[in-house]
């Protein structure tokens, strides 16, 4: 068995320290990697990378930003991973996401996250450098996960698909939400693990056009909300 990370980033010669780092931590921890620099779209990026990795259907495969940094012992990620993953009824894992997505599909809504709806963890970064633990909920099952770190078997991958839905506008909004919506709505059980990730990025909406319009098209194009009944 192969574990596999597929990483966008803008070109090869912006790489920065984080995504660097990024790339010698999979080294160490025996991820086999594929640096995917300067795609048109995060689908096409994704899909072409997967055509190339041709994987065994026991690999696992993660899709993940090039803005985080993995805070655990190697050893004990790749434990955290090939154990969310043994069962063959999961889907996709990653550190945080929810049981319930609103009509309205922002899976971090507030009120939910208020309500106890929400499950993982992620360390964020405010504009003064300062780092904060979000803390979304324990870990456990969830319908949908944030797209900062998805993980998958082959199956799963494949019964999804990786090809950008004909619907959306956008070239690299809501992919994430696609994806994981659609292996739970296969019948696949998605999870939030736990496992201590950072990400260097607040997350800014704004002048994101192409966000609030895939975002849009998602919610006209799928049958919400979607809940986890626990």
């Amino acid at each position: 068995m192969n574990i596999h990370a597929v990483i966008c980033t803008r070109s090869r010669e912006e790489i920065t320290t984080m995504t660097d780092n990024l790339l010698a931590y999979f080294a160490n921890a025996g991820v086999k990697v594929l640096l995917v620099a300067g795609a048109s779209s995060i689908f096409k990026a994704y899909e072409g990378a997967y055509a190339k990795i041709s994987p065994d259907p026991e690999d696992i495969i993660i899709f993940c930003h090039d803005d985080i940094e993995i805070r655990e012992k190697p050893e004990a990620f790749l434990n955290f991973l090939k154990e969310a993953l043994e069962n063959e009824e999961t889907g996709f894992v990653g550190p945080a996401g929810t049981t319930l997505l609103n009509a309205d599909p922002v899976w971090w809504d507030q009120d939910n996250h208020q309500k106890g709806f929400h499950r993982g963890k992620v360390i964020h970064i405010t504009p003064e450098g300062e780092e904060y633990e979000t803390f979304f909920g324990p870990p456990g099952d969830v319908v949908v996960l944030d797209g900062l770190f998805i993980a998958a078997k082959p199956k799963v991958i494949e019964e999804v698909g990786l090809k950008k839905p004909d619907y959306f506008v956008g070239e690299w909004d809501f992919y994430d939400l696609h994806y994981t919506s659609q292996a739970f709505l296969k019948g696949y059980i998605n999870k939030a693990i736990h496992f201590n990730i950072f990400h260097n990025s607040r997350g800014e909406l704004v002048g994101r056009g192409s966000w609030h319009q895939n975002k849009e098209l998602f919610r006209l194009n799928t049958s919400l909300p979607l809940q986890l009944h626990i």
